[in-house]
């Protein structure tokens, strides 16, 4: 008998922040994520402290594709395109809710899905009702990064 699979996924885009909040992100097909400090070129959140001097939580955020296509439906839209969810790495084929407080591989890097993303409100100037739709389960999740790597669109989406 085979041992159960576990879920994975794969990365589907990769986007950095710019300095500027509302810049439009940068889609990029690699980078390296950096253990506590999130991912290398992103302006932005890369490095950030908290008040204490301990490492941001925020380092990382994730969506998955599929979550973003049952809001473009459910409002009527023809789309939003990879990276306009403001979101450092869309994915496919894997529920990311259910992976918060979990070790998960995501390429090469070690992250820990702390927590559900909360939709600032961008969300509402991409298409107005997106913010209300991104209330939880569907919006996306908050990562630390454990141990740095290399992350590649195309790489699994492996809880450890």
């Amino acid at each position: 008998m085979n041992p159960p699979s576990l879920p994975s996924g794969r990365v589907a885009s990769i986007h950095l922040h710019p300095a500027a909040g509302h810049a439009p992100l940068q889609s990029i097909d690699a980078t390296e994520a950096v253990a506590e400090m999130g991912l290398r070129g992103d302006v932005r959140y890369f490095g950030r402290r908290r008040r204490n001097g301990e490492p941001s939580r925020r380092q990382v955020t994730l969506i998955e594709r599929e979550t973003i296509a049952s809001h473009v439906t459910a409002l009527g839209l023809a789309g939003i395109p990879p990276g306009v969810a403001r979101s450092n790495i869309e994915t496919e084929g894997i529920n990311l809710i259910s992976l918060i407080g979990r070790p998960v591989r995501v390429g090469e890097a070690l992250l820990e899905f702390i927590e559900p993303r909360e939709p600032c409100q961008q969300m509402d100037s991409i298409a107005p009702g997106l913010r209300a739709r991104m209330a939880p389960p569907c919006q996306g999740v908050i990562a630390i990064v454990l141990q740095s790597g290399l992350i590649r669109v195309g790489d699994p989406i492996i809880p450890a």
